[in-house]
């Protein structure tokens, strides 16, 4: 890594990252680097690295669990993973996925969850799906003094509408809608959005359109951060391989290896070594 590169990792001398800090990035042109984790061991090494934000995704529910979608995910699994992530964390700031359905019924319903996964987890933020459908609920959990987290374009949480995890907003009508609702996200007292899967020329001017941070995944780099889900970006995950992803580790192949060398070692009597025992 360059010295130039490694001076990044300096930035904020170690002070806590709030949703403060992150409108002071974007007026100060400083990117914001995200990543997902879901628990202690993980969010630790990642928060000592240097990251600015963790996400507790409901992606869980794919990485973790293995399912098939992320709608499974339950406020209590939330909860479990983001008190998990938090007991690791000193700098980074922490954001929590709410899951599906428990936000879309009504406002107080909404507040009644967000509530419950704040104090319980003690996380910085939470992330909600959505944009003109959901904001009553947006202005109800503000309201309750919880900063939120926009997430817009592609929306996992809405994959049985879509019927696809394919590239969002590409026609006028959808493009239009989507810089709507982050004018009303942002409107509503947002301090940042995600944006999923959609032209990195849409997001770009999303991004100057806006005075918040917008923050891509499949967005291109004319956005004001990015965020990948870690198992992705380490390369814990061997067959998943979309066009955004930039794996910095091959943790697949490092860790079957290793696996398969201590097997090697215990069935042939060669672990533990005479140095190696009490």
């Amino acid at each position: 890594m360059s010295e130039e590169k490694k001076g990044y990792l300096s930035s904020g001398n170690g002070k806590k990252v709030t949703a403060h800090r992150f409108r002071e990035m974007k007026q100060q042109g400083e990117k914001i680097a995200m990543l997902t984790a879901y628990d202690y061991s993980m969010a630790q090494v990642i928060d000592q690295a240097g990251i600015d934000a963790i996400l507790v995704g409901d992606s869980a529910s794919n990485v973790m669990v293995g399912n098939r979608t992320t709608l499974p995910m339950t406020v209590d699994q939330m909860i479990y993973h983001g008190r998990s992530v938090m007991n690791g964390v000193k700098r980074a700031m922490v954001v929590i996925d709410m899951p599906f359905g428990t936000y879309h019924s009504s406002p107080s319903e909404a507040v009644t969850n967000a509530v419950r996964i704040m104090r319980e987890t003690e996380a910085d933020a939470l992330k909600l799906e959505g944009g003109e459908e959901i904001i009553e609920s947006v202005k109800a959990i503000l309201s309750a003094g919880i900063p939120i987290m926009g997430h817009l374009g592609l929306m996992p949480q809405s994959i049985n509408k879509y019927g696809s995890y394919a590239l969002r907003a590409k026609g006028d009508e959808e493009s239009a809608k989507l810089r709507e609702d982050a004018r009303l996200l942002e409107e509503a007292g947002c301090f940042s959005i995600v944006l999923e899967k959609i032209p990195s020329s849409l997001a770009g001017i999303v991004a100057r359109e806006r005075s918040i941070p917008m923050i891509g995944i499949g967005a291109g780099p004319e956005v004001d951060g990015q965020v990948l889900v870690m198992h992705d970006m380490l390369g814990l995950n061997k067959g998943f391989s979309p066009r955004f992803l930039r794996r910095y580790a091959h943790l697949y192949e490092d860790i079957n290896d290793a696996v398969q060398r201590y097997t090697a070692d215990v069935k042939a009597s060669d672990y533990p070594s005479a140095d190696e025992s009490y």
